[in-house]
């Protein structure tokens, strides 16, 4: 509780940008590139880290941080192990959410809808591009896992370097690529008086609505 006094005083006023109706794309994909390609200019670095939200068949959730790895028109591509805990929550319960957050625009993004495997031959792509070191950790870390200590998984990725010092390694069959295949966008932007702008994308009769939601 020591910090109690000191976070109530704590506040930032917003007051870089608007979100207007008439400014936003009639796409929500088009916005979200649009919105992406701006925060990549300005800012570089990980602009593609955002927040993957699952739950399990209890509704119960849980998040994480990761990396988009691709987007199209289509939907939203992220990799990992399939018998982690978002792996797992994911073949009980298809459904996710996305949050984008951009403090350097004053800006987030959050996406909701249904998440699927993509094929292993693009799963199969996306691993031979990655970093040897990556690719290993892949092959040894039974992610989520309860592990006695760190020294045995360093030491079965040495191990296993060891032993495939040549050639490509092969995808392990527990990992690959999700898409989440998107029903409905948010588009967040700051605003003074914490009156922020909120766009709200959902799929009517085969379009995409645009509605103004309260802050």
């Amino acid at each position: 509780m020591a910090h109690k006094k000191s976070l109530a005083k704590h506040r930032k006023e917003y007051r870089l940008k608007e979100l207007s109706e008439k400014g936003a794309n009639k796409n929500p994909f088009q916005q979200f590139h649009n919105w992406f390609l701006e925060v990549a200019q300005l800012v570089g670095g990980e602009v593609n880290a955002m927040a993957l939200a699952t739950a399990n068949k209890r509704g119960h959730p849980s998040v994480r941080q990761l990396l988009l790895k691709g987007y199209d028109l289509t939907g939203f591509v992220f990799f990992t192990n399939y018998d982690s805990r978002k792996g797992k929550e994911l073949k009980k319960n298809p459904y996710a959410a996305l949050l984008f957050y951009w403090p350097d625009l004053e800006r987030q993004v959050r996406i909701e809808g249904k998440v699927e495997k993509i094929s292993s031959a693009a799963s199969d792509e996306y691993f031979q591009s990655r970093p040897r070191g990556s690719q290993l950790g892949a092959l040894v870390s039974p992610q989520s896992e309860v592990l006695d200590n760190r020294a045995g998984l360093e030491m079965a990725l040495t191990t296993l370097d060891m032993l495939c010092p040549d050639g490509e390694l092969p995808r392990p069959p527990h990992w690959g690529g999700y898409k989440l295949v998107p029903t409905e966008f948010e588009y967040w932007q700051g605003r003074e008086n914490r009156l922020h702008d909120r766009l709200r994308y959902r799929k009517a009769k085969g379009k995409w609505k645009i509605e103004r939601l309260a802050p």
